[in-house]
């Protein structure tokens, strides 16, 4: 009898909690996503290339403006927004390194940190591919404002560069256009679908029963009682009675 008692007593506690080769399953699973790190660490790499980039756009407009002196308006305003375009690449890198890192890889313990972003706080995957997609419709918009002012020279649905290459076709820019609106789209979307996730409706509450209201019940003694009513027969006789002394008196 006790031997059954204690195997009964045992079964719950060999049930509860995975086994040991479970656990480090689960562990070596979760240690992979350090795979990740050495992608963000190219990242870096590719931002540090962008940087460089920057500065020789940087002085090949210097050059053209300073030294040559033969630049046009439209000329300046294609390099500056070659740099604008290299700026906007830079920071959807930041924001794919800080982002995906803190989302998928660990957390950045910066908090109280005076530079921290404002969006890391809050950041997560819905929230990081919302941004994501702005940046990438900020950059197609860039895009599209130099094809914009390439076409201003277009002749016979063509535009072409100083060694007769051709650079830019009606047909081109058309599809420019439907690609940048399709960028559009979908980030409409993806705030859509973050906004839903964010208001879903939630399940209604049970109704709270009205507290009950203590009622005090006094003892039987306590209570008051009213005077009992004067009997009439009594205060007749009494009056009758009064009035027969006075007779006898008189």
């Amino acid at each position: 009898m006790n031997r059954q008692t204690t195997q009964h007593s045992q079964e719950p506690h060999r049930a509860s909690g995975p086994s040991a080769a479970s656990r480090t399953l689960a562990g070596f699973i979760f240690a992979s996503r350090w795979l990740q790190a050495p992608l963000y660490l190219g990242l870096i790499i590719a931002q540090a290339v962008y940087v460089v980039l920057f500065f020789v756009e940087l002085w090949h407009l210097l050059h053209k403006v300073i030294l040559e002196g033969t630049i046009s308006e439209t000329d300046v305003m294609l390099s500056v927004l070659a740099l604008i375009d290299i700026v906007m690449i830079a920071n959807l890198l930041i924001m794919v390194i800080i982002g995906g890192y803190e989302t998928f890889v660990s957390k950045i313990r910066v908090t109280g940190h005076h530079d921290e972003p404002d969006w890391l706080s809050h950041v997560n995957a819905n929230l990081l591919k919302v941004k994501l997609a702005i940046s990438i419709i900020s950059i197609s918009s860039i895009h599209l404002l130099k094809t914009f002012i390439e076409v201003g020279r277009m002749e016979d649905g063509l535009v072409f560069d100083a060694k007769g290459n051709v650079i830019y076709s009606s047909e081109g820019v058309f599809w420019e256009v439907m690609i940048h609106l399709a960028f559009i789209v979908s980030a409409l979307a993806l705030a859509w679908i973050d906004r839903m996730s964010h208001h879903a409706p939630e399940a209604p509450a049970a109704p709270v029963a009205p507290a009950a209201i203590p009622v005090t019940v006094l003892p039987a003694a306590t209570l008051p009682t009213a005077p009992a009513p004067a009997d009439p027969a009594h205060q007749c006789s009494c009056g009758h009675a009064a009035e027969n002394g006075q007779e006898t008196g008189r």
